[in-house]
């Protein structure tokens, strides 16, 4: 097994749509960002290509390539799940909590649990999203943006087959 953590937060900004783990949130202002700014997708991301030594959302999708501008970020981690497949990795799970003042999210955590595992080609039951608030303290606390943290574990699908190297277990080491 691999764990990755993921961590992203992003300030809010007027003029942009809210995007939260692929879902449209109704709210006056969404978040600023190169991309959409999808702060659970992002983490989500960092988790994933962590836990298979890939780097990070920087190194594979940087913000000083165009291509990437206004990028949906549900599409940016099922790029980065196609990366981790090629390196022999299976997803096995992910558990993401997203730190938030406003908006309120209980009623939205459904769909993006549907819309992340769609992203990843798993059922729903392998991902969970959950959302809490900061009780008021520091810059989400005061309202001024989000932050999302993600754990993944990956699977080896191939195990490598380990030898004793001449070993016993019940020698003792010299």
């Amino acid at each position: 097994m691999r764990v990755g953590i993921g961590y992203d937060s992003h300030r809010f900004a007027p003029g942009r749509t809210l995007i939260l783990g692929g879902v449209t949130i109704p709210h006056p202002r969404g978040l600023a960002g190169w991309s959409d700014a999808d702060v659970v997708c992002h983490a989500l991301t960092d988790a994933l290509l962590g836990a298979a030594n890939l780097g990070d959302i920087g190194r594979m999708f940087p913000s000083a390539d165009p291509q990437w501008k206004d990028a949906d970020s549900l599409q940016l981690l099922a790029k980065a799940h196609i990366a981790v497949v090629e390196q022999g990795l299976s997803f096995s799970q992910a558990d993401v909590t997203i730190i938030a003042e406003e908006p309120r999210l209980a009623t939205h955590l459904d769909a993006m649990e549907a819309k992340l595992a769609e992203a990843l080609v798993v059922g729903a039951t392998h991902v969970s999203v959950k959302a809490t608030t900061n009780d008021g303290m520091g810059f989400i606390g005061r309202g001024e943006g989000i932050a999302a943290i993600a754990v993944v574990t990956l699977a080896e699908r191939s195990e490598p087959r380990l030898s004793s190297g001449g070993l016993s277990l019940s020698e003792p080491l010299a």
